[in-house]
């Protein structure tokens, strides 16, 4: 494991705060707190302001539970969108790789997270009650079950169609362009479009 010798404790504070981040090891946080020190002071300022900022202002939609400035997200307030499906997934950045392909126009639904025993996530620790008091509205006719492929994943979307048989609506899955194991964030766009323009009725 690479580690240095810092001539200060800040930049080691520094590098052991952005060696934190995902795929940032210490090399590369190295490199990045050196590039903020020659920043200019007003710019480092900005950047970290802005980190707070989001951290501390950030919101979150009260329906499907995407970050959100103020109120409903814009997907959940744009007329133009089918309220009549929703997209069920694992987190925010599900939301955008789909979003990033352009084939789909409906809602979503965020979980949260997906049910894994192992790291002690259970079905009470995701937004499913939520699902279910939007299933009882009505105006749904369909829910895509967009989860990932892994073993939790497959766990996480039986259980949810168990939960949502009751309700008078479709429940579909993506099509399998998306091999096993795989998350959507790190499916290419064009297989990911195609799986959901392609979805198919789950049968679990």
């Amino acid at each position: 494991m690479f580690r240095q010798n810092y001539s200060s404790s800040l930049l080691e504070e520094a590098v052991d705060q952005l060696a934190t981040l995902p795929g940032v090891g210490r090399r590369t946080a190295l490199r990045l707190a050196l590039h903020l020190m020659a920043e200019p002071r007003e710019n480092v300022e900005q950047f970290a302001g802005s980190l707070v900022r989001l951290k501390r202002d950030i919101r979150y939609c009260p329906t499907c539970g995407m970050i959100s400035d103020d109120g409903k997200c814009p997907v959940c307030s744009d007329p133009r969108r089918d309220g009549t499906i929703v997209c069920v997934v694992e987190s925010l950045r599900d939301v955008l790789s789909i979003e990033n392909t352009g084939q789909y126009n409906g809602l979503y639904h965020i979980l949260g997270g997906i049910i894994s025993p192992l790291d002690g996530i259970g079905p009470g620790d995701l937004r499913i009650r939520e699902l279910t008091e939007r299933l009882e509205s009505g105006r749904i006719g369909e829910v895509v079950l967009a989860l990932s492929t892994s073993m939790e994943g497959e766990t996480t979307a039986y259980y949810l169609y168990k939960q949502i048989a009751r309700f008078p609506v479709t429940v579909t899955a993506i099509a399998r362009g998306v091999g096993f194991g795989d998350d959507l964030e790190y499916t290419d766009e064009l297989t990911l479009g195609r799986s959901i323009k392609n979805r198919q009725i789950f049968k679990p």
